[in-house]
């Protein structure tokens, strides 16, 4: 596995047990939640989740202390329905390293809308890739789509590295949309629950169609901004080689999920990259960035 010459900077996080792949940040908030609820209950679930994300083996692989993915999953419970079931929202980050630097580049950034679940304070927290319903739907659907979402960090790590490194995690990703516990509650896993949800995200990643979104990972990171720091002048033309795959994916597959998945987290690194290019990379980086990653259209304007 090609990380060993890649120094991954560690920083001091709350609540980081000894892990395997994953050094993930796991944070509940659940100040909507009813006063009639004891906090308690969320406390021992954040540790609980930090846990089984950080300890649990999710690859072949053997990651060294230092090559372990940064993450961090943020839950915002906005409903308690009753009968221990909440509702909420889920905040995923991610970051990769980038060689020779202690600059962490985000991976994703994204939230996800649609988490229902349930949970009895000190049940166990479990998944079973094999079985993904469990017994009880709402139950298993938070560690679905928290291993969902892990799939999906795996993938994009693993494509940064290698060009279709990432293929088996987004397999496994879809394996789970596929397998996906279900209920009236339970919203995200099907194509009809919304045009930017888990099931268009697994899709994309999956479907030949967006093949060349895993060259753009490939071209942004390994062969971009890996190669600042020896030569600034082949990582700008590595990461414009990425926007200009990523817009032959836009304009043949207009409205997709994974353009601006992808986009997320990413645009002041953008503009600081290419601020600095020549005048015609500097053009063509604006002209492209304009045109699909519209939210901040206004930062690329200054290219």
């Amino acid at each position: 596995m090609f990380r060993a010459s890649l120094l991954f900077v560690c920083l001091a996080l709350s609540m980081i047990s000894t892990g395997q792949e994953l050094q993930s940040r796991v944070t509940i908030i659940a100040n909507k939640v009813s006063s009639q609820v004891d906090r308690k209950i969320f406390q021992t679930l954040q540790g609980g989740l930090t846990n089984f994300i950080n300890s649990r083996k999710w690859t072949s692989d053997v990651f060294g202390p230092t090559e372990r993915v940064q993450c961090s999953f943020l839950i915002s419970i906005d409903q308690d329905l009753g009968n221990n079931v909440y509702k909420g929202k889920l905040t995923v980050q991610a970051a990769r390293p980038v060689f020779n630097t202690s600059y962490d580049s985000p991976l994703i950034n994204f939230q996800d809308d649609n988490v229902v679940f349930k949970y009895v304070e000190f049940q166990p927290i479990e998944f079973n890739e094999n079985r993904v319903q469990g017994n009880d739907p709402l139950v298993a659907n938070l560690t679905a789509v928290i291993a969902f979402y892990i799939n999906i960090i795996l993938g994009l790590d693993y494509d940064s590295y290698a060009l279709r490194g990432g293929d088996l995690y987004f397999q496994r990703a879809w394996n789970i949309v596929n397998n996906a516990p279900g209920s009236r509650d339970i919203a995200g896993w099907k194509s009809f629950d919304g045009l930017r949800n888990r099931y268009w995200l697994a899709e994309n990643m999956n479907n030949n169609r967006f093949a060349l979104v895993h060259d753009a990972v490939y071209a942004y990171y390994r062969t971009g901004l890996d190669l600042f720091f020896e030569n600034e002048e082949a990582g700008r033309g590595g990461m414009l080689n990425a926007l200009n795959y990523l817009n032959t994916v836009n304009t043949e597959n207009l409205n997709s999920m994974i353009i601006p998945f992808f986009f997320q987290g990413k645009a002041n690194e953008l503009v600081k990259v290419f601020s600095k290019g020549s005048p015609e990379q500097r053009s063509r980086a604006r002209e492209l960035l304009t045109k699909m990653d519209i939210t901040n259209i206004s930062l690329y304007k200054e290219l």
